[in-house]
């Protein structure tokens, strides 16, 4: 990912966060001499080498199963992102862009051949979905023999994190009297995502 220095994010806590924060992610693997992905959840594990893990699964019948062992594979975590129209800084030679949030993980794929350390990945990934439910659903209330049927279509994978890229787009590259006419504009957008990158330049103005 091309990461200009005024948009880089290197703060492991912080990246780390933003991935747990925005965990449906998109892996990206090669398969047959081009890249094959799939869009999942895909949770992570800090305490579990340099840079954290992750883990994930995907259906048997997905061709990603086929991975092969410490192949190198790209995890995309998708962040807000919003428009940015060049009549909002009211200034001369301006252009449009866009301003957005992105982590690309980088790491070795190895797939969970244990049925009970693949229950294990799942039972964590549902804790931390349900987590704020008010009556969170556990898969031990759920039928046993649903559960290991359930479990048999599936296969569970572990990434060891290598290097983690953040680009944290959100016009820092412009003075401040300009973000703040930028945040003006984007507050007065109807789109979840124009106000969360609202919030965040904000977030980033010198106090």
């Amino acid at each position: 990912m091309y990461v200009p220095a005024s948009f880089a994010e290197t703060d492991l806590n912080v990246l780390h966060q933003f991935l747990e924060q925005h965990s449906f992610a998109t892996l990206v693997t090669q398969q047959n001499h081009g890249p094959l992905a799939s869009h999942l959840p895909l949770l992570l594990d800090r305490n579990t080498g340099k840079q954290g893990q992750l883990l994930g699964h995907f259906a048997k019948v997905n061709p990603q199963n086929k991975t092969t062992q410490q192949e190198q594979v790209l995890a995309i975590f998708h962040g807000p992102h919003a428009y940015i129209s060049p009549t909002w800084y009211e200034a001369a030679n301006t252009v449009p862009t866009w301003n957005y949030q992105a982590v690309h993980v980088y790491g070795r794929y190895s797939a969970i051949d244990d049925p009970d350390e693949l229950k294990a990945v799942i039972e964590k990934t549902v804790t931390f979905y349900e987590a704020s439910e008010k009556t969170p659903w556990s898969m031990q209330n759920a039928d046993p023999d649903f559960i290991d049927q359930l479990l048999q279509g599936i296969v569970g994978f572990k990434v060891e994190i290598e290097r983690i890229e953040g680009k944290f787009k959100l016009s820092q590259n412009h003075p401040v009297e300009r973000r703040e006419k930028v945040i003006k504009a984007l507050k007065e957008q109807r789109h979840d995502d124009s106000q969360a990158i609202a919030a965040l330049m904000q977030s980033q103005l010198p106090r």
